[in-house]
């Protein structure tokens, strides 16, 4: 009789939940979600499924209210148009990221991954309370990576280009591709035999 070794990496409460928002400003408390993307891997950063890019419907009023850098980077990502002719109420953009990640991801058991991610939080708190309290509470910020690798090692730094689009999927990408390097690079740092 053999016995199989299977690997933790792609139990449910082993995956990671990535998550990026698009808003109209970084005031947690009066600006608002325009887009929403998430994207679940296992523990190795592998993709497992993306879940739905929404744009979040607001009026004329509120894109036309914001600074010049994201009216014009919501403009040239074609993020404006979206919001306008295909966005999707606050509570329904909520309801269908929900339904998403309770298909792959156990509540309470990913933290809740990206770049400069306690901002997209704090957002979250107040917008989408219920997908907010989904999360663990710890997150898995990776600009703290990224400031201790300008600190530390700033040559892992200097290997890295985002490709950002400034749309939340492309975000999201960005943030796991990110992670990998930084996961490779710092694997090769703590490794002796290594010529990092």
């Amino acid at each position: 009789m053999t016995c199989e070794i299977m690997s933790t990496d792609d139990l449910p409460h082993n995956r990671l939940i990535w998550i990026d928002l698009e808003m109209t400003g970084l005031d947690t408390g009066c600006d608002s979600i325009l887009e929403i993307a998430t994207v679940v891997t296992d523990a190795q950063l592998n993709v497992l499924a993306e879940g739905p890019a929404l744009a979040i419907a607001h009026p004329l009023a509120t894109l036309e209210a914001m600074d010049d850098w994201n009216r014009n980077q919501h403009r040239k990502s074609g993020l404006w148009d979206r919001v306008l002719s295909e966005g999707v109420p606050m509570a329904e953009a909520e309801a269908q990221t929900l339904a998403f990640l309770q298909a792959w991801v156990p509540a309470g058991a990913s933290p809740m991954c990206g770049n400069s991610i306690c901002q997209d939080r704090r957002f979250l708190h107040r917008l989408m309370p219920t997908l907010e309290a989904y999360f663990h509470y710890r997150n898995l910020d990776v600009s703290t990576i990224k400031e201790l690798a300008k600190r530390w090692a700033p040559q892992v730094l200097a290997g890295f280009q985002k490709e950002s689009a400034h749309t939340a999927l492309s975000d999201v990408h960005d943030s796991i591709a990110e992670m990998r390097h930084y996961r490779a690079h710092f694997a090769a740092l703590a490794d002796p035999s290594s010529n990092a």
